[in-house]
């Protein structure tokens, strides 16, 4: 096994404070508040910190390090079916594919929310801006669960610590890697 660092100390930050901010907007601040706006805020400037460390931030931070073609996409599954232990270093293909997921998810609900609490449009249009952050955060809610759920179905498949890496910033893998 080696040692190899993946995720720089931005990433690591931006995917437990957008995970926490998140949560905590989903399930405890009260949504209308400004508590609710100002997180939603902060969700906004980090995701846009994001996007632009997608372009110029470390190797593995990079989206073309991450970037699946549709054949990358087709393979990986199939090796998944065969009982593969394909290893990444950075995210796999599917994993990939949930990263973009929810990126531009979290780019429509906060924008969404933005549209709600600057009191974009009147009656029917703003009930559907509001019935369309509702969907949104429900839908990003769920795709959560799936990341959560796809981390530990592809560290038990592959034996590689996970969340581990995403804590400390190195992932041990196969000394082929």
């Amino acid at each position: 096994m080696k040692i190899v660092t993946v995720w720089d100390p931005f990433i690591r930050l931006f995917h437990w404070s957008v995970a926490l901010l998140f949560i905590l907007n989903f399930t405890v601040i009260e949504d209308g508040s400004a508590l609710h706006d100002y997180v939603g805020y902060a969700v906004i400037a980090l995701v846009s910190a994001r996007l632009i460390w997608g372009f110029v931030g470390t190797r593995y931070a990079r989206f073309d390090a991450f970037t699946p073609s549709r054949a990358q996409v087709v393979d990986h599954i199939g090796g998944l079916l065969k009982g593969e232990k394909g290893i990444h270093l950075s995210h796999n293909p599917l994993g990939a594919l949930m990263v973009f997921n929810l990126l531009g998810a979290l780019i429509l609900l906060c924008f969404s929310g933005v549209a709600i609490s600057q009191n974009v449009g009147a009656g029917s249009i703003a009930a559907l801006i509001e019935g369309v952050h509702e969907f949104l955060a429900n839908y990003v809610m769920f795709c959560v669960g799936l990341h959560v759920l796809g981390v530990f179905l592809d560290a038990g498949r592959t034996k590689v610590n996970l969340i581990g890496a995403m804590i400390t910033g190195r992932k041990s893998v196969p000394g082929d890697h």
